[in-house]
């Protein structure tokens, strides 16, 4: 039987550890690459167990809070901030592919990328479009997996499940490939007028001590706060002193470690919930590679991806299969602990919170602290939509979330102009 008929059934002590900053870091690394090329127990026991009894029963029922208000709509995103400094809340940022397309959708898009690897011409990816007749990664893969799983219940010859699992892995790389050669080459390729647009609009949560959640895997997000100088910008990566003895006893010049996650983490405040382009696992540290002298960000993330190392990527089907490999992923993990620890309100740009979402939904969940009403807990959400078929959708599935649902018009926000 062939491949497509088969297919259609992450020291020592002494002196303090200097560190340095990751952004701030790579900030003066662009600049150099640039110079070099241009309770009690009184209870009887039978009510005893009725509190564990109704305990039990809430909390499997999901901690349901009390029926909320008719969902409300703001007319644009200059509404929804006033509403937003009315409550003196902090406010969150979550970011999803839609604040990627709104650079560009033709570099950006499902449609560009599954365009781009029809053309790579393997056989073994032109099957897999042309029978599940989609361009959506995300339900290929789950697709791919629930076959893969089927394949192993039905006790199916490993040579077939092995042929399931590689299609599995080359349409991830494909995808990593696409990305790397559809993306803007380096930072200077996108104008500074829209660099500076997208900086005014991230400062208005960032310097309000509001957290920035993006679940891209582009480069877009990580330029921005570090071309426009976002001093308090802090994705938990720096350099640590290797050898502070020596440097405090004047026998060593300093040596300093790879950019790598960890001595910035108690500040960090950008998170790639899914990972991205330039953040590797080495397997005793996540290290995020850097410009050089010898190359821009991009290239030598290329050279990486050229001796068949790959990032911190999640690529998978539905929330349940993200969060396992979030969950496998030091980095990661503490990204999404970090969202599921929200206080205030949180708005969302270009994020469906679609079927492949449940996971962001529960993280957001886990921030409501149902039963609460001490910090942190997250309060709200403001959904950008961008039209009235999108609004719709968000009213389908309101009930799923515990915080107050807002949504507005996403077109007002315009963050690249």
């Amino acid at each position: 039987m062939s491949m497509s008929q088969r297919l259609q059934h992450l020291a020592p002590s002494a002196p303090p550890v200097r560190r340095q900053s990751g952004i701030a870091s790579d900030a003066r690394l662009l600049t150099s690459a640039t110079l070099q090329r241009g309770s009690r127990n009184t209870w009887k026991p039978v009510g005893l167990a009725v509190f564990y009894i109704s305990s039990a029963l809430f909390y499997q029922l999901g901690n349901p809070p009390p029926k909320k208000l008719q969902m409300q709509h703001l007319s644009n995103f200059d509404e929804m901030l006033a509403d937003l400094r009315k409550k003196r809340r902090t406010v969150h940022l979550l970011l999803g592919n839609g604040f990627s397309m709104a650079y560009d959708p033709k570099i950006f898009s499902y449609n560009a990328l599954a365009d781009f690897v029809i053309k790579i011409n393997d056989p073994t990816l032109v099957k897999l479009f042309e029978i599940l007749k989609t361009k959506n990664f995300e339900l290929i893969m789950e697709q791919l997996t629930t076959f893969s799983k089927l394949l192993a219940a039905l006790k199916v010859d490993q040579s077939t499940q092995d042929e399931v699992s590689a299609a599995h892995e080359k349409l991830k790389h494909s995808l990593l490939d696409a990305i790397k050669s559809l993306h803007p080459e380096h930072v200077f390729k996108i104008p500074e007028e829209r660099m500076a647009a997208c900086g005014r609009f991230l400062h208005q949560f960032i310097d309000t001590g509001g957290e920035i959640f993006s679940t891209n895997y582009d480069l877009l997000l990580y330029w921005v706060l570090m071309r426009q100088g976002f001093a308090n910008a802090v994705d938990g990566f720096g350099k640590e002193l290797l050898n502070p003895v020596e440097v405090q006893n004047r026998t060593e010049a300093e040596e300093w470690s790879d950019l790598k996650w960890g001595p910035n983490r108690q500040r960090q405040n950008i998170h790639f919930v899914h990972g991205t382009l330039p953040i590797f696992d080495i397997g005793m540290d996540i290290i995020k590679e850097t410009y050089s002298d010898a190359g821009y960000l991009l290239e030598n993330v290329g050279l990486r991806l050229d001796a068949g190392e790959y990032p911190v990527f999640v690529t998978a089907g539905n929330g349940d299969e993200k969060l396992a490999l979030i969950r496998h992923n030091q980095y990661l993990s503490n990204c999404y602990d970090k969202l599921c620890g929200i206080d205030g309100s949180i708005v969302s740009f270009g994020f469906g919170f679609g079927q492949y979402d449940e996971h962001i939904i529960d993280a957001l969940n886990k921030a409501t602290h149902p039963g609460a009403n001490a910090p942190p807990k997250l309060r709200s959400i403001y959904i950008g939509v961008y039209s009235d078929k999108d609004r719709e959708y968000i009213e389908s599935i309101e009930e799923k979330f515990f915080a107050k649902i807002y949504t507005f018009d996403v077109k007002t926000a315009s963050p690249w102009n």
